[in-house]
């Protein structure tokens, strides 16, 4: 097993929470794993991605070479054109909320990013917020992408569920089964939408 992943985002959106819990996820199931984090700026607003490598084998470098990503999640979907040169055309997939984070003044028309995004053979999009605010709040808007990603991510859907436990544990139980709501929900958007 091998899955190289990018994670994007701005600063705020949670996408090192994404990271998080896919590495836990991983680790739980005994694979490698090798994680680089950028920060844009380090307060709400600056671009933030993440470098996961995951492996059954020993990996040399922590960084992805470009067109070799299998994965690109997005929290933000300007965040995910950032990344598309990294996105392997053979088999990559994008996955993406359709909500933008505009804190640019000449943030680019939604429905043009969109129409970019479609052009991938493999991709989806998904209204994180809609369906976060759906299972109780739209902070689980980036536990949503993650649930969206979860059918291509090769790692088994429970690795996931425990990974959110552990990470989210001492916030209670409430915000564990938020968390989970939203992990299942963005789960069973990709089965039917992809």
């Amino acid at each position: 097993m091998k899955k190289d992943i990018i994670i994007g985002g701005v600063g705020g959106q949670g996408a090192l929470t994404i990271a998080t819990t896919i590495g836990l996820a991983a680790l739980s199931e005994g694979l490698q794993l090798k994680q680089s984090e950028v920060h844009g700026m380090s307060q709400r607003g600056g671009d933030v991605q993440s470098h996961l490598r995951i492996s059954s084998n020993s990996i040399a470098s922590d960084l992805i070479p470009e067109g070799k990503a299998d994965m690109i999640i997005a929290v933000e979907p300007m965040e995910s054109l950032r990344y598309f040169n990294m996105l392997s055309k053979e088999n990559g997939w994008l996955i993406t909320s359709i909500n933008p984070f505009n804190n640019i003044s000449n943030y680019p028309d939604l429905e043009d990013v969109l129409s970019e995004i479609r052009k991938l053979p493999r991709y989806v999009t998904i209204d994180a917020d809609k369906i976060a605010k759906d299972q109780g709040s739209v902070k689980a808007a980036n536990i949503v992408v993650l649930g969206a990603a979860s059918p291509y991510l090769g790692l088994k859907y429970e690795s996931l569920e425990k990974a959110i436990k552990q990470l989210f544990g001492k916030k209670g139980d409430d915000i564990v089964q938020l968390n989970l709501k939203a992990l299942r929900a963005g789960r069973e958007f990709a089965e039917k939408n992809s």
